[in-house]
């Protein structure tokens, strides 16, 4: 009797001693369970910070490409700008340097003096047009001196497009069939890479010097 009693009560002593193990057990589990949700929150802390960083850094970059979009509005019309003032630049150089004294600049390297002299003629024909900014004929010696005015003259393109425009002249003017047609790229100075490239193409180059017109290669094509 005494035995079975005492196995009862090591029994129960090991029932207590299970559940206060379970009962420790189970209070480190809530700590470290607590621990956990707290630093899930703290990483949720810094992800809302992290967003809120994010949509300020979008509300700037959004403020960028508008300040950028308005930048470039404004670049446009200070170029849009820029382009009619060279046009209108352009226009000043046939109009005031290079109409008025043509004729005289003719006369002093061809000798001989032309009795037309049309400024910024332009031709239309069959939906196409050609514009020619000095066209100056001796109609008895039958010479046609084409002058193409360029406000920056040093491309090369500019000159193989009076190239082309040369071609198209018995085209749009069939009254210059059987003149002589004398080519002439003038601007106010030009480079020698230029001069040389006009020289190879046997087109004269005529610029400003002091107060007279030249033509700087005249010799070399003569």
């Amino acid at each position: 009797m005494k035995a079975t009693i005492q196995d009862r009560v090591n029994t129960l002593e090991e029932a207590i001693k299970r559940v206060l193990y379970i009962q420790q057990q189970t209070q480190i589990e809530i700590q470290e369970l607590k621990q956990e949700m707290e630093e899930f929150k703290n990483e949720m802390r810094a992800f809302k910070d992290e967003m809120k960083l994010f949509k300020d850094e979008m509300v700037e970059y959004k403020n960028w490409g508008k300040g950028m979009i308005k930048s470039l509005e404004k670049t446009i019309q200070e170029m849009k700008k820029k382009w009619g003032e060279l046009s209108n630049r352009l226009g000043t150089l046939v109009e005031d340097i290079f109409a008025p004294s043509i004729s005289m600049c003719i006369q002093k390297h061809f000798g001989i003096r032309p009795d037309v002299v049309d400024k910024n003629k332009e031709v239309e024909k069959e939906g196409d047009n050609l514009e020619i900014d000095i066209l100056a004929l001796n109609r008895e010696k039958k010479k046609a001196f084409v002058v193409e005015v360029k406000a920056k003259p040093d491309k090369k393109e500019y000159i193989e497009d009076f190239e082309e425009k040369i071609s198209k002249l018995n085209y749009f003017l069939p009254e210059l069939t059987g003149y002589e047609i004398i080519p002439i790229y003038a601007a106010v100075d030009m480079k020698k890479k230029t001069i040389e490239l006009l020289t190879k193409k046997r087109i004269y180059g005529l610029v400003v010097k002091g107060d007279i017109l030249e033509i700087v290669n005249f010799k070399e094509l003569q």
